[in-house]
C-alpha cells in the first residue's frame, strides 16, 4: 500500500510512479498484441513526463483536446498529435496550426462541410500540411455525423485542400454500467460503415480511430487501426465502478486529512469530513455513481457530499471511525478534472516523495 509521505500537505494529488508505469506498459502491450496502434489521450494527465513514458512504451503519437494542449506537447518533443474534436478554425487558430505543423505531424477532427471549408480557407497554402479525420457518431450523440454522411464531409475537406486520412469516433456512452461491450460494437459498426463508404468514394482510408478506456481492450475483430484511451494511466472511481480497473491499478489518489469526525446516532450517520473538496477532486458524479469518489483503502465508505474544500464521508457501522488528523487516500470520480485543478503533482515511489511533475497543459483550453 502506498503511504502518504510526511512532507506532503493535504490536499495533494499523488501519483504512484511504479503503478503508473505498470499501467502504461500493460496498455501498450495489450494494444500491440491486438495489432493496433496506441494514441493515448493526454488531456487526462497534461504532463510531459507521462507523455514521454507513453511514447517510450510504443505509442505512435498523442491525442489532445485543444490546440493549446498540442502546443505544450509539441514544445516537449511530441512529433505526432491528433486533436480529436471538430475544430472551427479562424485566422488566429490557423496561424497556430501552421506553426504546429512546422514541429509535428498534426491531424484534426472535422464533422461538417462548413468547418472543413472554413479551415481550408484560413490555412490557405498550408492546408495540405494538415490531416483531417471525419468524426462519425457511434451512439454517444455528441459530435460526429452519421456514417452515411461521412463522404460529404470528406469531399468538402478535400475540396478545401485538406488531406483526408480516415474516420474516428468517440464511444463516450461506454462510461455507464453494462455499456462498454455494446458501445464497442457500435463503435466498430460506425467505423466500418463510414470507412467503406469513403473507400468506395475514392478516398484512401489509412486511419480508423476509436477506443476510450472502457472499450480500448474490447477489440476482437475490430476494424479500427488505433485506439485513444486516456484514463488508463491513473484509473479513477468511475472506472472502478465500471469494473474496468481494480483497486490495485489506481495510480492517482488525493491525500486528504480527517478534520472532523462524528459518531452519529439518532438517525444521524457516522461520518468524517476530509479537507479535500470539489476544488481538488472535481465535482463530477454520474447518476449511477455511488458517491463523489472513493476511499482507496476503505472502499465501503461513501463520499456523500462535497463543498469547495471538504468532503463528507459516511462511514460503515462495523468499521472504526478514523481519528482526527488521520490521512486517507481519495480516488476522484473523474481523474481528468482533478488533474486540471492543480499546478503540479507529487510523485511517490516506495512510499517516499521522489519528484514533482508540473501539469504543463493545465488551463490550455483553446
Amino acid at each position: 500500500m502506498t503511504t502518504i509521505p510526511d512532507e506532503l500537505d493535504t490536499p495533494c494529488i499523488m501519483v504512484d510512479r511504479e503503478l503508473l508505469q505498470r499501467n502504461v506498459d500493460r496498455m501498450a502491450e495489450a494494444v500491440r498484441a491486438a495489432g493496433l496502434e496506441l494514441r493515448p489521450h493526454a488531456k487526462t494527465h497534461k504532463v510531459p513526463e507521462i507523455a514521454a513514458r507513453q511514447l517510450a512504451a510504443g505509442a505512435v503519437g498523442l491525442t489532445v483536446a485543444t490546440i493549446g494542449e498540442a502546443e505544450v506537447f509539441a514544445e516537449h518533443g511530441a512529433e505526432d498529435l491528433f486533436l480529436a474534436y471538430p475544430l472551427w478554425v479562424g485566422p488566429r487558430q490557423a496561424r497556430r496550426l501552421r506553426r504546429l505543423t512546422e514541429r509535428a505531424r498534426v491531424s484534426v477532427g472535422v464533422d461538417s462541410a462548413e468547418a472543413a471549408v472554413t479551415m481550408g480557407t484560413h490555412l490557405a497554402d498550408a492546408a495540405g500540411e494538415l490531416t483531417v479525420l471525419v468524426e462519425v457518431d457511434s451512439g454517444h450523440h455528441r459530435s460526429g455525423v452519421h456514417p452515411a454522411q461521412a463522404v460529404d464531409v470528406a469531399r468538402a475537406a478535400a475540396g478545401a485542400g485538406l488531406h483526408v486520412a480516415g474516420v474516428f469516433t468517440f464511444p463516450g456512452h461506454s462510461y455507464a454500467p453494462g455499456m462498454p461491450a455494446e458501445a464497442a460494437a457500435q463503435e466498430q459498426g460506425a467505423l466500418a460503415e463510414a470507412s467503406e463508404l469513403l473507400s468506395t468514394a475514392g478516398f484512401a482510408v489509412t486511419r480508423r480511430s476509436g477506443g476510450s478506456t472502457p472499450t480500448a481492450l474490447l477489440t476482437e475483430g475490430t476494424v479500427a487501426t488505433e485506439v485513444r484511451p486516456g484514463v488508463y494511466v491513473f484509473g479513477d472511481a468511475e472506472q472502478l465502478e465500471l469494473d474496468r480497473c481494480a483497486p490495485e491499478d489506481i495510480a492517482l489518489t488525493v491525500a486528504a486529512t480527517v478534520v472532523s469526525r462524528h459518531e452519529g446516532g439518532a438517525g444521524i450517520p457516522r461520518r468524517i469530513v476530509l479537507d479535500a473538496g470539489s476544488k481538488v477532486l472535481g465535482s463530477d458524479r454520474p447518476a449511477w455513481a455511488t458517491g463523489y469518489g472513493r476511499l482507496l483503502d476503505h472502499l465501503d465508505a461513501r463520499i456523500t457530499a462535497l463543498s469547495e474544500h471538504h468532503a463528507t464521508v459516511v462511514w460503515p457501522e462495523d468499521q472504526p471511525l478514523p481519528a482526527l488528523g488521520e490521512r486517507l487516500r481519495v480516488v476522484p470520480n473523474h481523474v481528468c478534472l482533478a488533474m486540471n485543478l492543480v499546478d503540479d503533482v507529487a510523485v511517490v515511489g516506495g512510499g517516499v516523495l521522489v519528484d514533482r511533475w508540473t501539469v504543463a497543459a493545465r488551463g490550455r483550453n483553446s
